[in-house]
């Protein structure tokens, strides 16, 4: 017999939440890193970045396979006086255009271990191919587009050392196709990334972006300190 609570989760890989939240009167800090802390104790993988800018105070990025236990961070984070102002929800995948590639490369993508080490920069945006008359990734032969992708990801590796990308799938689950986060050494790697491969035919005939998100991956009991 199943229950309500029962854990839901994808097949393979993680499921991926991230919370855009605005301060209030009304937070309780200490009940905002227990909330993490509890969370991080039943497996998931947290991370918090202290955000520039007027869209968001902090962001919380957080990877678990059960989709519950995601949940109840969010709810604890809700009670703890944070307000959400934005989210995004996707999973880990593993891109069409990778079937080849060797097994220790592909588990990252499924299962990444985060934040990583030394890049406290912090990026994170949505985005989608595009459906317009003239430039339909959709319509393209499968065979181009591996292509294209190749060539995009030719740019993205000229990066490596500098950035580490995770890329998660989100058709059906959000507004756009995918989530790009990005972890830098420094802010302008950040804008160096997104600016070179801007210029692939990939994204430059065929992406659209959603907003971008900006910050500083902090320790969430530091999140508030200064």
């Amino acid at each position: 017999m199943t229950t309500q609570t029962e854990p839901v989760t994808p097949s393979t890989g993680l499921t991926v939440l991230h919370l855009f939240c605005h301060n209030s009167e009304h937070l309780d800090n200490e009940a905002f890193v227990s909330a993490v802390k509890v969370a991080e104790a039943e497996g998931a993988q947290v991370i918090t970045a202290a955000m520039l800018g007027h869209k968001c105070d902090v962001a919380v990025m957080a990877l678990h396979a059960d989709m519950r236990v995601l949940r109840r961070l969010q709810s604890r984070i809700q009670v703890a006086g944070l307000v959400v102002s934005d989210s995004y929800v996707s999973i880990t995948e593993v891109s069409e255009y990778a079937k080849g590639m060797p097994a220790e490369m592909l588990q990252p993508r499924l299962y990444p271990v985060l934040p990583p080490e030394g890049k406290r920069a912090f990026c994170f945006y949505p985005m989608s191919k595009r459906r317009e008359q003239g430039a339909n990734w959709f319509t393209l032969p499968y065979d181009e587009r591996v292509d294209l992708m190749k060539d995009h990801g030719k740019s993205g590796r000229t990066f490596a050392g500098r950035i580490v990308q995770l890329i998660t799938g989100s058709t059906g689950l959000d507004e756009f196709e995918w989530g790009v986060t990005l972890f830098g050494n420094h802010v302008d790697d950040l804008k160096d990334v997104v600016y070179t491969m801007r210029f692939d035919r990939a994204s430059a005939i065929y992406a659209d972006f959603g907003q971008f998100y900006v910050g500083m991956v902090t320790p969430v009991e530091q999140v508030f300190a200064d």
